[in-house]
């Protein structure tokens, strides 16, 4: 097995039949668990990997073809990429949760994490559910936009097509700011308890700083 491309937190091995993720950092075997159940859930729902086996800190995943939404993105198809985006976010906030004016937030959405057939752009795969929970669309819409705008800013005109793609009104600019910013903080805090003040808390910092010097 090789490693991924694209893992950051954890440490992602596949061979082209499974994946093998093995969950590091704080709060290690709860993410593992709240994947392990979200991807059972969603099966035949979203278009998430299977799971063949689970242990104290691994998950063994079915391969998913598709090419990693990132890598489209800079290859000049941010316009297909981010309306796929949009449309399949949409498909996840619909999610039955039975929690009236709450959803099934992702938590880390963004082309980074959607693998898409290359010719159609479809969605092959939504990946990396840890941090996924019940709470407000804006967190997931103003995370996408984070992403495009933090690590793809030269395609920040395709988000218009990511929001219409989603459809409804797009939240203002102060609360989409307002939860990048809260999403920076707990990422902050998160690189905090693996490494105290280490160069992952310096980083989230310092991205924090530079969100909160965008305008719309």
């Amino acid at each position: 097995m090789r490693p991924l491309k694209h893992g950051y937190t954890n440490r992602t091995l596949g061979d082209g039949a499974v994946v093998k993720k093995t969950y590091e950092g704080p709060d290690a075997a709860l993410r593992l668990d709240r994947e392990r159940t979200l991807l059972t859930r969603l099966q035949g729902q979203l278009p998430v990997p299977p799971v063949h086996t689970a242990d104290a800190d691994t998950l063994t995943l079915g391969f998913m073809p598709g090419a990693p939404g990132q890598e489209l993105l800079d290859a000049g198809h941010a316009v297909e990429v981010l309306e796929a985006c949009g449309k399949l976010l949409r498909r996840i906030h619909g999610v039955s949760v039975h929690d009236e004016g709450r959803v099934l937030v992702h938590g880390d959405y963004g082309p980074n994490n959607v693998l898409l057939d290359p010719v159609t752009f479809q969605i092959t795969a939504v990946v990396d559910w840890e941090f996924a929970h019940l709470g407000d669309p804006v967190e997931d819409l103003a995370w996408c936009e984070w992403i495009v705008r933090m690590h793809h800013p030269e395609h920040r005109h395709a988000l218009d097509g990511f929001f219409h793609a989603y459809g409804g009104d797009v939240p203002p600019w102060p609360a989409r700011q307002g939860a990048m910013l809260a999403r920076c903080e707990s990422l902050q805090q998160f690189c905090h308890r693996w490494e105290p003040n280490g160069p992952g808390v310096t980083l989230w910092r310092e991205r924090a700083v530079a969100t909160a010097g965008w305008e719309e």
